[in-house]
Parts: structure tokens; C-alpha cells; sequence
């Protein structure tokens, strides 16, 4: 990836394939690739792939007619300072999730990170209720939850989403990627037996909340306990705000030396560093990937047997081979 265009090239950089069907000038007319977290290919299937191809034929036939989209400024990988002292420099091969991840340190460094935007790049659809077939592209298999509430229903073609033309998956993720994190209704158009009609889903809290396991970026700060969130009754017996991000811990992980030695099954955390409500965050571990430093400390109020300690935290930083 060292001379390509990322800026032009641009897509999650951590899918395992990803097709741009284009011309010879460059002009994108479409994408093929995306996943989720429960696999690499959930989303690739030959026959959408054909389907694609096929699209992208008569896209380029009736090229002529196209509207010119604006080119991105040029990005190359020479560009990313980390990268280029950490890769380039040293002789090495310049991959496509090393290019992710040293962005995101520049940005960590500069402080513009934007943890819901940049950690989580690829919200997942199935989590405002929108399961493709996915052998036939972007037609629904099933809808459910906020997408079915909405008029939704199998059977159904997605055409655009908020006014852009989409024709597949890859298309539909890389600009549902896009919408701010702060948005609350998401615009779509489909075909239903042969008539067109638009249809706006109502996103709930954190639809762009996604598992980031298989991504490991540096800058995502790792605790290495899990925890469920406290219902809104046991926040009222606990006298904690609405908003509060408590949640009981499920699972320490064995190595719990490098989180918080003290901390157990069972144990109700609270707080982190004096706060015990936000906006976004459900989960203490949430509130610490938006808020905190990878690799920094925080401190945790923990609640065990009806007693209030605090517990030191020592998040880790991860690191690529490289």
C-alpha cells in the first residue's frame, strides 16, 4: 500500500477483501467487501459479487451519463508520520491495519481522537434491526427492532441511504461509517415491488457500538474484565443517576494483574475517576474507551457486600508486530 492512493482507496482497513469496481480513470462506481464482528465473510458471497460485477458492466457502458464525483484529496501512506518512521523507514511492508492504527496514534497524539467515530468504524446493521439476504445484495432477509418499526420488510431493495445511491453492502457500510455518531434517524430509500418509497429508522442509544476484538487498535485502551449493565430499578435502589454507565462484573480475565488486582465476580463498578454518569457510555468499560488513554490509569468505585472501595486500574496498550 505504500504508493496507493489511500485517500481515493478509503475503507475499513480491516476487512479481509475489498473490491473497488472501477474504470481506468479512476472514477469509483462502486465497492464490494464489509464484515462484521462474527466473521470476515458475512458479507462476501459469490453470487452478490456476480451481481456486483454485472452492476458495475452496465455502470461502465452508460458511463458517459454518470455524474463526475469529486475526487478526495490525495493521501499517501509517506504522509502518516508514525508510519512512515515505524515502516517505511525501516524497509517494511506498508499493510493495510498498520496504515489504520497509525493514524489513530497521530490523532491520539494531536488530540483529535474521536473514540465513537474512530474506534468504531463500521457500525453493524443488524443492530438497528436489518439482516441482508445477503446472496442477493442489499435486498432485506429480515427486518427487525428500530429498521421493522420503521416499515421495513423482507423482501425489500435498498437503494440509497441519506440521498447517496448504494449498490451493496460494501456501499451501504462504508456510508453508514460516515453519519456522525450523534445522530439520531437514519435515511434510507428502497424498492417494494417495483415503487420506490423512503423510509427513516429511528437509531437507538449507541447504534454505532460495535465488538472491537478482531480490529486491536493501539489507541483502544484494554481492561481485561467484563461487565452488565445495572438495570433502572438497581440504579434507583443504589441511588445512582440515570444516566449512570454502573455495571456488575461477569468476567476478570486470569492475567487481571495488569487491570485492577482487587477487582472480582460480582463486584458493582460505579465510577471511574469521580464520574458515575455519561451521555454515551452504558458500561464502565465504554466510559474508559471513550475517556481514557490506552495504557493509562484510572480509578474505579467498586461496590462489594454493600461497601464502597476504590480499585486501581492500569489499562494496556496494545502493539502491533512491526
Amino acid at each position: 500500500m505504500e504508493t496507493a492512493d489511500l485517500g481515493l482507496f478509503d475503507y475499513d482497513r480491516h476487512n479481509a477483501l475489498y473490491y473497488f469496481i472501477m474504470n481506468a480513470d479512476e472514477q469509483i462506481y462502486m465497492r464490494y467487501g464489509g464484515r462484521d464482528s462474527a466473521s470476515p465473510d458475512t458479507y462476501l458471497n459469490l453470487r452478490s459479487l456476480e451481481l456486483a460485477l454485472a452492476e458495475g458492466l452496465e455502470l461502465h457502458r452508460d458511463r458517459a451519463s454518470l455524474p463526475k464525483a469529486e475526487r478526495p484529496k490525495p493521501l499517501f501512506a509517506r504522509e502518516i508520520p508514525l508510519l512512515y518512521e515505524r515502516t517505511i523507514q525501516r524497509g517494511q511492508c506498508v499493510e493495510c491495519h498498520l496504515i489504520a492504527d497509525f493514524q489513530l496514534q497521530n490523532r491520539e497524539a494531536a488530540g483529535t481522537l474521536d473514540p465513537p467515530a474512530d474506534l468504531f468504524p463500521s457500525p453493524d446493521i443488524k443492530t438497528i434491526g436489518i439482516e441482508l439476504d445477503v446472496p442477493k445484495g442489499l435486498v432485506v432477509g429480515e427486518a427487525r427492532g428500530p429498521a421493522a418499526d420503521a416499515g421495513l420488510t423482507a423482501g425489500d431493495t435498498i437503494t440509497h441511504l441519506e440521498g447517496t445511491r448504494i449498490r451493496t453492502f460494501g456501499d451501504l457500510q462504508y456510508r453508514y461509517g460516515k453519519l456522525p455518531r450523534t445522530a439520531t434517524k437514519l435515511r434510507i430509500a428502497i424498492q417494494r415491488a417495483g415503487q420506490a418509497r423512503d423510509v427513516t429508522i429511528a437509531l437507538p442509544p449507541r447504534w454505532w457500538y460495535t465488538d472491537l476484538n478482531y480490529r486491536r487498535w493501539t489507541t483502544d485502551p484494554l481492561v481485561h474484565f467484563e461487565t452488565q449493565p445495572l438495570s433502572d430499578a438497581e440504579k434507583r435502589e443504589l441511588g445512582l443517576p440515570a444516566l449512570s454507565f454502573a455495571g456488575r462484573v461477569v468476567q476478570v480475565e486470569s492475567f487481571r494483574d495488569l487491570a485492577a488486582p482487587e477487582l472480582r465476580k460480582g463486584d458493582l463498578i460505579v465510577g471511574v475517576d469521580g464520574a458515575r454518569e455519561d451521555a454515551l457510555a452504558h458500561t464502565p468499560e465504554l466510559f474508559i474507551k471513550l475517556h481514557c488513554r490506552a495504557g493509562g490509569k484510572a480509578t474505579l468505585s467498586v461496590i462489594r457486600n454493600g461497601k464502597t472501595f476504590e480499585s486501581k486500574l492500569k489499562t494496556e496498550r496494545q502493539s502491533f508486530r512491526k
